[in-house]
């Protein structure tokens, strides 16, 4: 790593100790901190606020292009970073600067006084603060964990709100009951808020729908009241007094439509008079988000998969859900020109490996498992015997370095080769080179 990467890294540890556990969902310590702060959650821009377990990070791109495209300056927090802390807070288009950073880190911390409170909880703190001080004309704000008791869920007045797709993750905090996981999503639904939501589960809708008619949320739900899917080389949207034709979406995958198409109808529940049907359409061609479905052709990795003839992809989804959407986007790659897909996966332990790796089963990748640098991280070993439980065949390998070798070792053609299975191991594969860390 970098000396510009280590610039804060002392300050981001002692925020780290501050709490002995990684996460306890709350909303009173970082309340009790805001207050300290003088309540910036109550000074910004007018928010978006986006909950869900898959598509949520994608959603939150495809209204920030959509918003820049209109001219407007957007301020977005999302979560977890890849590379660079940084990459989590994104004042009116740019990424904070590191000397702002530390900055805002200090004053957070200071009015902390050493009190008890999670890593996610004092530096979201300090996301709102930047936010607040600095201008802008929208915020997009990711929930981190769940949402009822998610730090972000201090923003008691959003102008809307988006529930991508919820599905099963994080049952150590969440549980493995879909309708009450859907319970924790739909809590970030406040009163007279509108709230788009993409196409659920029928436990998790029926949940979601009993919720805001509690509250009293306006609900426009994909299926029912807006609509997106894929027409010739582009995209439809169709909503309650609109119908646009939009091209593909910049980023790949068949799921990106809904994604573009519930960023679509929270932005049309907003009604900005300058986000009209060119703005949409420059967004939902523009969006970038790094590490889902992601080409990458630059640094040494991308380099050297050119140079073996073959295609390098990047994927964080690290449950099943993610995990089929990423099956299908490898399957459409390898229907169009017939070359194998193979797999560089990485998972933290705590995840369902089996899950995961049984999405794969139709596609029948080539498969190399790596420990990926995180504390947590399930073995390589581990990973390979869940795979092959799944019927795949799969080699362990020691790290990311020697899974990607082994992984174009095998004989032509060249694969379409995806390193996959958690954000931790896409962030390993992108800080190899400054060339290519997100922006």
């Amino acid at each position: 790593m970098t000396d510009e990467l280590r610039a804060i890294d002392a300050a981001l540890k002692r925020l780290q100790g501050l709490h002995p556990k990684k996460i306890d969902l709350s909303l009173g310590r970082i309340e009790a901190l805001l207050e300290k702060l003088g309540r910036p959650q109550d000074r910004l821009p007018p928010v978006v606020h986006v909950a869900g377990t898959n598509g949520k990070g994608s959603t939150v791109a495809f209204v920030r292009a959509i918003a820049e495209a209109a001219g407007l300056r957007v301020h977005v927090y999302t979560s977890p970073h890849l590379v660079r802390f940084a990459e989590r807070i994104r004042l009116a288009g740019d990424l904070i600067n590191e000397d702002q950073l530390a900055d805002t880190l200090a004053r957070v911390e200071k009015a902390n006084g050493g009190e008890p409170i999670t890593f996610f909880e004092i530096t979201a703190a300090a996301a709102l603060l930047a936010f607040a001080e600095t201008p802008a004309d929208l915020c997009v704000v990711e929930v981190g964990l769940g949402g009822r008791f998610d730090a972000t869920n201090v923003i008691r007045n959003p102008a809307v709100c988006a529930i991508a797709p919820v599905d099963f993750d994080h049952k150590e905090f969440l549980g493995d009951n879909l309708a009450g996981i859907a319970g924790e999503k739909a809590g970030i639904l406040k009163a007279g808020v509108p709230a788009a939501v993409a196409r659920q589960q029928p436990d998790a809708i029926a949940v979601i729908e009993a919720e805001a008619e509690k509250v009293g949320a306006p609900l426009f739900e994909a299926g029912r009241d807006f609509d997106a899917y894929a027409q010739g080389d582009g995209m439809v949207f169709q909503g309650p007094s609109s119908l646009l034709d939009l091209p593909r979406p910049s980023l790949p995958g068949a799921h990106q439509i809904d994604n573009a198409g519930l960023a679509i109808a929270a932005l049309m529940a907003l009604n900005h008079p300058r986000i009209d049907a060119a703005a949409i359409a420059r967004g939902v061609a523009g969006a970038s988000w790094p590490g889902r479905m992601q080409r990458l052709t630059g640094g040494p990795l991308g380099a050297h998969a050119e140079l073996e003839g073959a295609d390098l992809w990047l994927d964080g989804g690290h449950n099943p859900h993610a995990a089929r959407a990423l099956a299908d986007a490898l399957a459409a790659l390898s229907a169009r020109d017939g070359r194998p897909v193979a797999l560089v996966v990485g998972m933290l332990a705590n995840k369902d490996a089996a899950g995961f790796f049984d999405a794969f089963k139709d596609l029948k990748p080539r498969i190399v498992t790596v420990r990926c640098e995180a504390e947590a991280a399930a073995s390589s070993e581990s990973l390979a015997a869940a795979a092959m439980a799944a019927g795949l065949v799969a080699e362990a390998k020691e790290d990311l370095i020697d899974g990607f070798a082994w992984a174009l070792s095998a004989p032509q053609p060249a694969p379409h080769l995806c390193i996959c299975g958690s954000l931790y191991l896409v962030g390993e594969a992108l800080a190899l080179s400054p060339d290519t860390w997100p922006t």
